[in-house]
């Protein structure tokens, strides 16, 4: 493999020069500069078969886009065009990479190796020279033991190291190593062969980053870790300097050419990973070698490919890398002066010479002002003595050969364009492309022609080209400082998430607390558990049958509803009525005779009037029940504040204003916990539905009790529905050692400090917060945002639960993550949209865990009270967090089956727990109350 690696760009004449060959479409004729009457045409004929067109341009974009999705998939090819090889850098510099990193850069020129002291200063625009020392390797270590070279590069870096003052301190190394290599991951890669005149033994097939390694070891005089091993062209694209737009490609063009680019982890068959991103080493050299290129090569070309040392491969390469740009000008000049075009008709041994034309050679001819006068030189020095208009054709010679190369390579980049924009499902792709080489460094035009034909070929590609500074040291050092960067980075998140992963052990602790508070309760003993009778005492049992009415009040609108109970099932016919605010903050007289109002407008348009039908009363506000039909109001919420309430029975209340209304007759039968409607809406269709659980903005679960084992109500036989008000658990402390420094801060923010504390580590109302706090902490860690803190960030309530949803059903573009955080004014990086991820991941997983605790311990206490060696239990379910989380339900279950196993519970999402739910209470009291006649 020809070395790849260059020199810093030497920019400064490049920026007037503009694109010279380039085609105005197809057929156009090549520009150039004119040749005397003639000859031309002999020359046109010769160079016309350096013209791409457009249309040939496009198809090998196809082509090589075509190619690398197929060697991402991993899909064997006879003749792989590309390779498309994982360099397992994950990540791209942010900018506040800091530190000194040590580079050992072996093969990258010639014999000999370089040591670098690289020193990040993590500010933008402030950047330290590093210090280097160039190191030749004797003959014999060339063609030694592998030992051997290994050892003298430990000596060269104690030596180097010996005149800095790096006292006892660890240092991190990075090995740039030129040589073909198979990489398995950022500190692992074997080698393959040895080019370039290393003959070292025992090296081919091991690792070289453990080789040296042990090297290091048994010089012994510092402390090195070698963080990374680093390919050249991955090293360019990471040395690239800090701007506006991430730079996420790197494309060399020197003695060979190659790029990379950051590519979706999930889309590389290797790598089996679904997250984040690594950088990809396309290996396009060899694009063409199955023959793709075949009608774009020319003669020349093919002599060319034919003399070489790999006959039949690198065609590509080969028509672009600067060590055969040098011999296509030369081959065509001598076909040219063997027609007797050129030089008189006479060639020179040194013009019929392989390698008589280097790369220097070509860019010095074709110097828009100093290039005649070059041409004159160089080919005197080669025995040509040239005619009146022959300095002119060879410089358009030169103009075709690089025009040619430059759109190609512009063709190989569009399609690298083409996939990152698709695969990132962009309009347009803002990015940088930072280019190292010394085709880029010692060409006038190369870039400039580059640049034009990629903005033909990907015009939905915005790409920026900037040089590399030192790919192959400052490039080195950066990939170093990025590992370590994630590295220290992943050890914060991971400590800060630590308390977040509940085990098993933790998860039975919730469980076996939460059922001694749930004994305590029952027994009216001091307890966090309520554990509060409803005065429901069955479930439905399918012969429930008639009308029912509901009434669903729980804030400023309210429902009426008609609920048809009969053999084939439930129909619901509502109306939503609303309460205006001078009713919800007046007297409570006129609140309910607004409701009752409501309730008659109601019948008499579904024609019930005269009807005296039982009623439900769903009254989400606090109560403590002292029957079916009894509810004491104990305070108002949701912005109601209605007068001479609080205090008194809400269903007597409502009773009182249907007296009001003389003429019309309703039978309320039932006031209904929204948790028990869910229980009983769900019971209707599955009869083993004996529990009941919501999670949305709030959380709270019931179930059917012996009824011997309810102190405040008389009676031994039966079951009584418990509300356990469990959002209040742990109020006693009692979960405390699960409690993080971000409950604490939620806890205290909150408008009931010390109290609802299970709730505010589950429900919807509180998760979002916990987020923030979290995304706070690492941003003032430098984890995340490149720790710059934003005031959006620092507003209460800015991260809405239902975001933890949304991201975490996000493609694995993490394209939602993305769209959440730019809305929210933050610094977005790729790294960034991972971390979020895994930050809602870990509070919604630690959410559904102690949720799944919680139903463990009731189920496995109905279990125990009816003395079961096995239970089959169904639990329904209400609320907006267990519906819409991704993930919320699954984890629930999972972790159930892991506390309760002798326990198998299906989970029933409910309908309408609050209106359907009311009017099957009622439904079953009715049923239970004709029994009773009997």
């Amino acid at each position: 493999m020809p070395e790849r690696g260059g020199h810093p760009p030497l920019w400064s004449h490049m920026d007037s020069v503009g694109p010279v060959g380039l085609w105005q479409g197809d057929g156009a004729a090549q520009e150039g500069l004119p040749c005397l009457p003639g000859s031309s045409e002999l020359v046109q004929q010769c160079l016309q078969q350096f013209k791409v067109t457009e249309a040939q341009l496009r198809q090998i974009q196809a082509s090589l886009l075509g190619s690398m999705e197929q060697a991402l998939r991993g899909q064997a090819s006879p003749v792989p065009a590309v390779q498309m090889l994982p360099a397992y850098v994950g990540s791209i510099p942010h900018g506040t990479e800091q530190g000194d990193f040590v580079v050992l850069e072996l093969g990258a020129t010639g014999a000999s190796l370089r040591v670098l002291w690289v020193t990040l200063t993590g500010i933008e625009g402030h950047r330290i020279e590093p210090r280097s020392k160039e190191f030749v390797i004797p003959q014999e270590v060339l063609l030694g033991p592998g030992q051997q070279l290994f050892d003298f590069a430990a000596r060269c870096l104690a030596e180097f190291l010996d005149a800095l003052p790096v006292g006892s301190r660890a240092l991190q190394l990075g090995f740039n190593f030129s040589f073909p290599c198979h990489q398995t991951g950022l500190d692992k890669s074997t080698l393959i062969s040895w080019t370039k005149g290393f003959r070292c033994s025992g090296v081919e097939g091991r690792d070289v980053v453990q080789l040296l390694r042990e090297a290091v070891a048994r010089q012994g005089a510092y402390s090195l870790d070698v963080v990374a091993v680093v390919n050249d062209t991955v090293g360019t694209m990471m040395g690239c300097e800090q701007g506006a737009r991430s730079c996420e490609v790197g494309l060399v063009v020197d003695t060979g050419t190659n790029a990379c680019y950051m590519e979706e982890a999930r889309h590389v068959a290797a790598l089996d990973e679904d997250r984040g991103q690594v950088c990809v080493s396309i290996e396009w050299g060899s694009f063409g070698d199955d023959g793709a290129l075949g009608p774009v090569l020319t003669t020349f070309d093919h002599t060319l490919d034919q003399e070489s040392l790999n006959p039949g491969a690198q065609r590509f390469e080969k028509m672009i890398g600067g060590l055969y740009l040098g011999e296509l000008v030369r081959l065509v000049l001598a076909h040219l002066a063997q027609l007797g075009v050129l030089f008189g008709g006479c060639t020179s041994p040194a013009l019929l010479s392989p390698g008589a034309f280097l790369l220097e050679h070509v860019a010095e001819m074709e110097h828009p002002s100093a290039g005649a006068a070059r041409v004159h030189t160089l080919l005197q020095d080669l025995g040509l003595s040239l005619g009146a208009s022959d300095a002119e054709c060879v410089q358009r010679v030169c103009a075709a050969v690089c025009t040619r190369a430059a759109q190609l390579c512009a063709a190989a980049l569009a399609a690298v364009l083409t996939r990152l924009q698709h695969s990132r499902e962009q309009q347009t792709l803002q990015i940088a492309v930072a280019t190292g080489g010394r085709v880029f460094e010692r060409h006038p035009r190369f870039l400039s022609v580059l640049q034009e034909t990629v903005k033909l070929l990907a015009p939905e590609c915005d790409v920026a080209f900037s040089p590399s500074v030192d790919g192959g040291g400052r490039g080195v050092a950066m990939v170093t400082a990025v590992a370590a960067r994630m590295a220290a980075h992943r050890c914060l998140l991971e400590k800060t998430l630590a308390p977040f992963r509940l085990t098993l052990k933790q998860l039975a602790v919730v469980q076996a607390q939460m059922r001694e508070a749930m004994v305590k309760g029952l027994r009216g003993e001091a307890s966090s558990l309520r554990m509060l009778p409803t005065y429901v005492r069955a479930t439905p049992d399918g012969s429930e049958r008639g009308d029912f009415l509901a009434l669903d009040l729980g804030g400023t609108n309210f429902r009426v509803l008609l609920v048809h109970v009969a053999t084939g099932g439930v129909q619901i016919t509502s109306q939503v009525y609303s309460i205006p605010e001078c009713v919800a903050q007046g007297s409570g007289r006129q609140l309910f005779d607004h409701i009752v109002d409501c309730i008659v407008d109601f019948q008499q348009k579904q024609g019930l009037g005269g009807q005296s039908l039982p009623l439900g009363f769903t009254f989400s506000f606090p109560c403590r029940q002292l029957g079916l039909d009894q509810g004491i109001l104990l305070n108002w919420t949701k912005g109601f504040n209605a007068s001479d309430c609080e205090g008194q029975d809400v269903v007597y209340l409502l009773r009182e204003a249907i007296q009001r209304r003389q003429a019309v007759e309703l039978n309320v039968v039932a006031i209904v916990n929204d948790t028990v409607g869910t229980m009983m809406s769900c019971g209707y269709e599955d009869p083993r539905c004996e529990v009941g659980l919501i999670v949305g903005t709030g959380t709270n679960a019931c179930y059917m009790e012996e009824l011997q084992n309810v102190a405040g109500v008389a009676g031994d036989s039966g079951h009584m529905c418990i509300n356990m008000e469990w959002g209040a658990f742990g109020d006693d402390g009692s979960l405390g050692m699960l409690s993080t420094c971000f409950d604490a801060s939620v806890d205290q923010a909150s408008i009931n400090p010390g109290k609802q504390r299970f709730e505010k580590m589950i429900s919807g109302m509180y998760l979002g917060e916990i987020v923030r706090h979290i995304l706070l902490h690492l941003t003032s860690l430098g984890v995340l945002f490149r720790g710059q803190q934003t005031q959006r960030l620092q507003t209460r309530d800015i991260f809405k639960t239902k975001f933890l949803s949304e991201i975490e059903s996000d493609s694995l573009a993490l394209r939602q993550v993305r769209a959440i955080l730019e809305d929210l004014g933050l610094p977005l990086t790729s790294d960034d949209a991972l971390i979020v991820l895994e930050v809602c991941q870990a509070v919604s997983q630690r959410a559904a865990q102690l949720c799944g605790a919680g139903v463990a311990a009731v189920v496995e206490k109905i279990r125990e009270n009816r003395g079961l060696e096995e239970l089959t239990v169904s639990v329904g379910v209400d609320g907006t967090l267990y519906k819409m989380h991704p993930h919320f339900s699954s984890l629930v279950a999972a972790t159930v089956q892991k506390l309760a196993p002798h326990c198998a519970v299906t989970f029933l999402q409910s309908e309408d727990g609050s209106g359907k739910g009311a009017a099957l209470v009622t439904a079953v009291a009715c049923r239970l109350a004709r029994l009773t006649r009997v």
